[in-house]
């Protein structure tokens, strides 16, 4: 059986595990118990009422976070010349094409986000399979494809995130720093959820949210009463 640190056993001693936080109280519990050196992610985890293996009942969305998500987002734009000084004005880390695609095929997959033209991605089409596992690929469902690069850009960079359930009807996401403060992180918390609630399919039958957890990185998970975000 694993051994539980000394720091561990402090988290747990702080908040009641069977117990139905507030999203205000579950936040300031997880604040409590974060003991990371290091700024750690703060985490929503949200169970769904849906069968993900089914097309229409698919959760997929994009939400920009008041207050972002604390992290350096790495952007890289590929793009047709006519497109490189938008993208560089709106902050981009890398811009360019051919010299990129190339480098993506020997492996080089340094970045975070990948936004593109409808024109380029033929091109990026043949990366699929370095870019798909790793969540890179472009999607214009998400907003990285498209002709409004300067804008897609600086949305990506203002704290803008893609998320999708998993294939256990899970969405796990980072929204913020344990740094930040309670009421920034439930003002982020609520607006993750806000769209999560929005995008319920139609095909989805009985309890959509079953449960809600907030965590930071290597910190025990707190459960958030659903009631409290979805009134």
């Amino acid at each position: 059986m694993a051994k539980i640190s000394k720091k561990r056993k402090e988290a747990f001693a702080k908040f009641d595990k069977t117990k139905l936080y507030s999203l205000p109280e579950a936040v300031q519990a997880v604040k409590d118990i974060t003991y990371t050196k290091f700024d750690a992610s703060f985490d929503i985890d949200v169970r769904l009422g849906v069968d993900p293996r089914k097309a229409n009942q698919m959760v997929r969305g994009v939400v920009t976070l008041p207050h972002g998500t604390g992290k350096v987002t790495r952007v890289l734009v590929l793009c047709t010349p006519d497109k490189e000084e938008e993208a560089k004005a709106a902050g981009a880390d890398y811009v360019g094409l051919e010299e990129y695609v190339e480098k993506i095929k020997k492996g080089w997959t340094d970045i975070d986000v990948i936004i593109t033209m409808p024109s380029v991605m033929p091109k990026i089409g043949a990366l699929g399979r370095i870019l798909g596992p790793r969540g890179l690929m472009p999607n214009p469902k998400s907003g990285t494809v498209t002709m409004e690069i300067g804008k897609a850009v600086s949305e990506v960079k203002a704290g803008k995130i893609d998320f999708k359930v998993d294939k256990y009807g899970i969405i796990h996401t980072g929204i913020g720093k344990a740094s930040f403060t309670a009421e920034k992180l439930v003002e982020n918390a609520r607006e993750m959820m806000t769209t999560i609630i929005k995008l319920k399919p139609t095909a989805a039958k009985g309890t959509y949210i079953k449960s809600i957890y907030v965590s930071s990185t290597m910190s025990p998970g707190v459960q958030v009463d659903p009631k409290s975000v979805t009134l």
